[in-house]
């Protein structure tokens, strides 16, 4: 008689779909039901069912799964990512997404935005309106010592991101300097582990210029029309005559239609146009809770589709910080071989 023969294995789960993270070294994926809730129907058949019956994750629930792991990718040391782009294409809106989606999904981790935009930035507006905390007064205190002490200068959103103003919220303006800057990041790098740098709209600025040469990785935002896209076009030229080829080589393009009135079509030929040109671009769809310029909310207000764009962006950021990650391990063993 024959020995029995063992029980097939089941079949690998389907892959989410590539992204230009997916060099990266990700943590497990957690469950996608529970990273990414039934909505519409799926939930309605749920809920009627009292749970009995329950669907295979959809592509969209294993593509936000994929997302979310990635965002969780482990790193070690610190990191920053600057937005960078002209005023009125939702640069700020974009800055503090992709710092709450951080905040959100990396609890291990204290997670900061930054407002370095001189012409008189609104970033703590969109996180936090109460916080009244800025870079002077950060800098200008020579008794923050603990993590408690510098938190206590920042303001902080539902997610856990906390954010720092630029200017003082009230008297005289003073305007930012690289050496105030680099004093701040100095002090913020002792606590944070990602830092959402919003730079100004002017490249060759002396700020934004230091900014550029602290950064890991790089957002560009840009309207989804012809104006828009060759400032971002621009932005990436100026960025390869700077001899920032490495920074480039981080960096990311969102056509963001912050009001609803881009053409399909144009939107498409911009996006082919920079992916010819070898940068990942994602398109950012109308979001009317966007549009306001009140308090950023990825969780309860923002639309799903939209939190899912989000979503690729942070996760696109987090390939490129763990890139660096790996490189920087590699390099010591590299070194001991030698």
């Amino acid at each position: 008689m024959p020995p029995p023969q063992a029980a097939p294995s089941p079949a690998p789960a389907v892959s989410p779909p590539p992204g230009p993270w997916e060099d990266a070294v990700v943590a497990p994926v957690p469950t996608p039901a529970a990273e990414s809730p039934d909505r519409g129907w799926r939930r309605v058949l749920r809920l009627i069912t009292f749970g009995l019956v329950r669907l295979r994750p959809s592509a969209t629930q294993r593509q936000e799964a994929e997302f979310n792991a990635a965002i969780r990718t482990p790193l070690h040391g610190t990191y920053k990512v600057g937005v960078l782009g002209k005023g009125g294409v939702g640069k700020t809106s974009v800055a503090a997404s992709v710092g709450s989606l951080f905040a959100e999904l990396r609890h291990q981790d204290h997670i900061v935005a930054v407002d370095a935009d001189t012409a008189f930035g609104r970033l703590s507006s969109r996180i936090d309106p109460q916080s009244t905390g800025s870079i002077w007064e950060l800098t200008s205190d020579n008794n923050l010592r603990s993590f408690g002490d510098v938190v206590a200068r920042l303001g902080r959103n539902s997610t856990g991101l906390h954010v720092l103003g630029g200017e003082p919220a009230s008297g005289p303006r003073r305007v930012l300097d690289p050496a105030i800057y680099r004093e701040a990041a100095s002090r913020l790098d002792r606590h944070f582990t990602i830092s959402i740098i919003d730079c100004g709209a002017t490249m060759d600025a002396p700020l934004t210029q230091e900014v550029l040469r602290d950064v890991d990785a790089l957002i560009v935002v840009s309207s989804p029309w012809a104006d828009g896209a060759s400032a971002a076009a621009k932005t990436m030229e100026w960025l390869s005559d700077q001899g920032l080829e490495r920074l480039l080589h981080n960096s990311i393009v969102v056509l963001n239609d912050s009001d609803g009135h881009a053409d399909k079509r144009t939107r498409a030929l911009l996006a082919r146009e920079f992916t010819d040109h070898g940068r990942p671009v994602i398109e950012v769809p109308f979001d009317a809770h966007l549009r306001p310029g009140g308090v950023i909310d990825v969780n309860g207000e923002m639309g799903a589709a939209t939190r899912r764009k989000f979503l690729e962006i942070t996760a696109t950021i987090a390939g490129y910080f763990a890139a660096r990650s790996d490189r920087a391990r590699e390099q010591p063993s590299a070194e001991k071989r030698n």
